[in-house]
């Protein structure tokens, strides 16, 4: 089944962007046969994340029992705009996410990937790896 994997690079070349830093992730489709080609650039737009103003959200969280108390209550329960972007995706690749991120993902069904290697060497990799799970083949060295 073709599915997609968001990669943050800030070049092209090199898995080098931290999920939180990246202003825009490469989409790649990947084939049933297994083979990946660039299909778009999606940009972040920070306006997405915009969070409440300070009373609205001491108000909201008043009610949850934090009072306000500025401490970025926000429940666990939003999923930041970068995540719902690239939410069609079955995983991104970053050379580093975090542990919030990284559940957040997981409610979409969005594996993460940290590495440190190149775009196309971390698509060989993930392509295989995905083949392997998907056709039920032994992960194990021979």
């Amino acid at each position: 089944m073709p599915y997609k994997i968001a990669v943050a690079s800030s070049d092209g070349t090199n898995v080098d962007l931290h999920f939180g830093a990246a202003d825009s992730f490469l989409i790649y489709d990947v084939s049933d046969e297994g083979t990946f080609s660039l299909a778009e650039k999606r940009d972040y737009n920070p306006a997405d994340d915009a969070e409440e103003s300070c009373t609205e959200k001491a108000a909201g969280c008043a009610d949850k029992g934090c009072a306000g108390s500025g401490g970025g209550c926000s429940h666990g329960t939003e999923l930041s705009a970068k995540v719902l972007l690239i939410a069609d995706c079955r995983c991104v690749v970053c050379e580093k996410i975090g542990f919030h991120v990284t559940k957040q993902l997981e409610k979409k069904a969005v594996a993460a990937f940290d590495v440190d290697c190149t775009v196309q060497e971390a698509l060989e990799k993930i392509t295989k790896y995905f083949h392997s799970v998907d056709n039920h083949v032994s992960l194990a060295r021979r």
